[in-house]
């Protein structure tokens, strides 16, 4: 699978990190940055992982920052993406098995290395089959009617 990871400066070490496991995993992964620990703006990376995914060049992705909150934010507002933060394995696992999230967010400030690297596993080990179906139209049907 092709996963889009990227961070801020906050996230530039885990990510780093994370990339390496996901590689290993025997993932091919696109990293929108950061690509040194220099300040930058979460926002212009988690829209450009999201923009990627609309786009259909990656089918998921990861984002990091510092509590993984901004990252989740700016990701959800792009039309169709689902952005989900997860800082413990059973939560990364359910935003794929019952969200259909396509980005995995996390804070670097929040949890260590091993732990998100459980979370990873989590995320990218299972697919989404319908489970809540209903819920996931939903969420799609909130963003339709905002639109109008």
């Amino acid at each position: 699978m092709k996963i889009a990871i990227g961070a801020d400066h906050n996230g530039y070490d885990l990510k780093e990190a994370v990339k390496e496991h996901v590689e290993a995993l025997g993932h091919e992964v696109e990293d929108f940055g950061c690509h040194q620990c220099a300040e930058t703006d979460y926002p212009d990376v988690a829209a450009e992982v999201g923009k990627s995914i609309q786009q259909g060049k990656n089918a998921r992705g990861i984002l990091i920052c510092g509590t993984g909150i901004g990252v989740a934010i700016t990701a959800n507002k792009l039309t169709g993406i689902r952005a989900a933060l997860a800082h413990d394995y059973y939560s990364a696992e359910r935003a794929q098995l019952s969200n259909n999230a396509q980005i995995l967010t996390m804070g670097a400030q929040i949890i260590g290395i091993e732990v998100a690297k459980k979370n990873v596993e989590a995320y990218l080990n299972v697919s989404w089959k319908g489970g809540s179906q209903r819920k996931v139209e939903k969420i799609d049907e909130v963003e339709r009617n905002e639109s109008n």
